[in-house]
């Protein structure tokens, strides 16, 4: 391998891996964009008592959803296989004398590629989790309005019930708005704080505070929900 092409093809296929890793870069803060939004988007639709809108904008997302989620699978595919080419050069005969310092430029792809690979697969399943927590909230909220809707009597428990569900569900999304900010701007720069790290070591403490910080907002995020979603169903099963 290191006789076709000799250092051109090296170079080439560092050029084709910068490529990819700026595509994914991009298509990952978009991503990261789509699943914040999601949830602003279906709170402001909550109001809206058409059948159809919803439905428009929901399926509109979902798509976009999928169709991101393929792109990115894609571009993380090309990556990995120029990733295996550039292992296989560094491993062929009349590389010995510079293997040192192709092994060091192949970890860094290597570790880029890792990174870019756990942000995508962690943004996925927040997205997801979303969606499911926002039909979980739709689907008790339909309820209560079908009970008052064939009942035709709007108790004084009912209306604590919404209110209290209501008051709920604000601080629940106030406390989620909060975190995915603060996520979103640390997901905004984690691509690029990482290619720093690998060519800085000494940045991995500042990189270990920020994850740890992140797992930290997530735990609390987590604990809010789930205390809001079983309260909620403790008052619609009481």
């Amino acid at each position: 391998m290191a006789g076709i092409g000799g250092s051109n093809y090296w170079e080439d296929l560092r050029k084709q891996a910068r490529q990819l890793e700026n595509e994914l870069d991009l298509k990952l803060v978009s991503f990261s964009k789509l699943c914040t939004s999601y949830s602003s988007s279906r709170d402001g639709r909550r109001g809206d008592t058409s059948d159809t809108t919803p439905l428009l904008n929901n399926s509109t997302q979902d798509r976009m959803f999928d169709t991101m989620s393929v792109e990115i699978e894609q571009l993380l595919a090309k990556l990995t296989a120029v990733n295996d080419k550039m292992a296989e050069y560094t491993n062929a005969p009349g590389t010995t004398s510079i293997n040192a310092a192709l092994m060091h430029t192949l970890q860094r792809h290597r570790d880029i590629l890792q990174d870019y690979t756990h942000e995508f697969h962690k943004t996925k399943g927040n997205f997801v989790a979303i969606r499911e927590r926002e039909d979980l909230l739709g689907s008790v909220r339909k309820d209560i309005e079908s009970y008052k809707s064939g009942s035709g009597v709007n108790n004084r428990r009912t209306e604590l019930f919404l209110k209290e569900h209501e008051h709920l569900r604000n601080i629940a999304m106030a406390t989620k708005e909060n975190m995915t900010s603060q996520r979103g701007m640390l997901k905004s720069i984690q691509s690029r704080v990482n290619t720093l790290a690998n060519r800085f070591p000494t940045i991995n403490n500042l990189i270990q505070r920020i994850n740890l910080r992140k797992r930290r907002d997530s735990l609390i995020l987590g604990a809010v929900i789930g205390v809001c979603t079983i309260l909620l169903l403790l008052y619609a099963f009481h």
